[in-house]
């Protein structure tokens, strides 16, 4: 099996300022937060829309089918367009359909809103690319950790937040509040963001096409993208089935204990910095054992102390961090991995990423809903437990 050659950046004198840096970060977390938002308000949206108990559930999976679409359509277009017009192209779309959301009142227009707001949402994963890009070698894993911090705040700051703000006004403030947001930070990347123009000279064809090719001759790709498939099916496992768990007859939490439960994972975002370090250093293998094994242990530790106690409920705010910051440790040492492979194929190869682990996060919320439906927590946190162990047995086969 053929490999893809290992290119360097044309620029590796570049560097990210601290400012620079904070605002990446900021933009990731602003903007990946529009694909979480609506999850918990999918109960009032489709009672506002008057939509069945079945269609509610479009409300997220047509955010999440947009996303995915982006990430094999658009994502690649970082290698071949100018990246900061690109990126505010995907800004203002994204605002548009934020604004159709909030003032949609039936449930076509709402069902399309959701779908461009996940295709344009595929801006993060043409920013940190090009954070990547800035960064020279020595230091390439410690900026995409930071920038990746602030991505999975956002991710993990969404659905509580938006819970909050419903609380007190509506679940169309929701959206109004981030095209606001998105309408400020286009501003802000407009005057802060240094041009870059990618050397790909490809057609828009043949740079898709290329994508099957370099999914198939990188082995580090593939690993590194099955790795994080198994952890983030993990990961959606959690955060579907705990809320279910929660609010059920063992703890009886609210909707706003159930949201101050989902900011526990919010302090795993400080692993993306420290796991960034450790690529930096050459301990990428030591990490990714770690990171499998501290997922596994998350859904261990839940099985300790009866259902409904305060240790149970505890020990399932210390799982929640430690598998946050498991899979948030993988996910920046698989980035890192890959974008050592060449600056012409970054954007490609940071697509094909996330699409194959965002599939294995799908199929973990789905998987977990049946499991939770037939045999509650224990038998969805088993199969939980039993992902990173595949992903951990599959580890244990790769050459130093």
């Amino acid at each position: 099996m053929t490999t893809i050659a290992i290119a360097v950046d044309a620029k590796p004198e570049q560097t990210v300022s601290a400012r620079l840096m904070i605002l990446l970060a900021f933009a990731c977390g602003l903007i990946a937060a529009n694909l979480y938002y609506a999850q918990p308000l999918a109960g009032p949206i489709g009672s506002a829309l008057g939509l069945s108990p079945g269609a509610t559930g479009l409300i997220v999976t047509l955010t999440q089918v947009g996303y995915g679409a982006g990430l094999l359509f658009i994502v690649p277009l970082g290698d071949l367009l100018e990246t900061r017009r690109l990126v505010l192209t995907l800004i203002g779309l994204v605002t548009l359909a934020l604004l159709a959301a909030a003032l949609s009142t039936h449930p076509l227009p709402f069902f399309a809103a959701t779908l461009c707001i996940g295709l344009a949402s595929v801006a993060v994963q043409v920013l940190v690319p090009y954070a990547a890009h800035l960064a020279p070698e020595s230091v390439r894993g410690r900026v995409v950790g930071n920038v990746m911090s602030g991505l999975m705040l956002g991710i993990m700051l969404a659905r509580p937040v938006s819970s909050f703000i419903a609380q007190f006004a509506s679940w169309h403030a929701v959206f109004f509040m981030s095209a606001a947001a998105m309408t400020l930070l286009a501003f802000l990347l407009r005057m802060a963001l240094p041009p870059r123009q990618p050397v790909s000279t490809l057609s828009y064809g043949k740079l898709l096409a290329s994508m099957e090719h370099l999914m198939r001759s990188t082995p580090v790709l593939q690993r590194r993208s099955l790795y994080q498939a198994c952890l983030f099916a993990a990961f959606s496992l959690f955060w579907t089935t705990t809320p279910l768990l929660l609010a059920g007859p063992e703890f009886r939490l609210s909707q706003g204990g159930i949201a101050l439960f989902a900011l526990a994972g919010v302090a795993g975002a400080i692993a993306s910095p420290i796991a960034g370090r450790f690529a930096d250093r050459g301990w990428s293998r030591p990490a990714t054992a770690f990171a499998m094994l501290a997922v596994a242990t998350s859904f261990l530790i839940t099985h300790i102390g009866a259902y409904g106690s305060s240790l149970s409920l505890g020990l399932l705010v210390a799982a929640g961090i430690l598998l946050d910051f498991g899979v948030t440790t993988n996910l920046v040492l698989g980035q890192r991995a890959i974008f050592v492979l060449g600056a012409e194929y970054r954007s490609r190869l940071n697509g094909l990423y996330m699409a194959t682990f965002f599939v294995g996060g799908a199929l973990g919320s789905a998987l977990g809903g049946l499991a939770f439906a037939h045999g509650g927590w224990a038998l969805a946190s088993w199969l939980g437990f039993a992902l990173p162990v595949v992903a951990l047995l599959y580890f244990f086969t790769e050459q130093r």
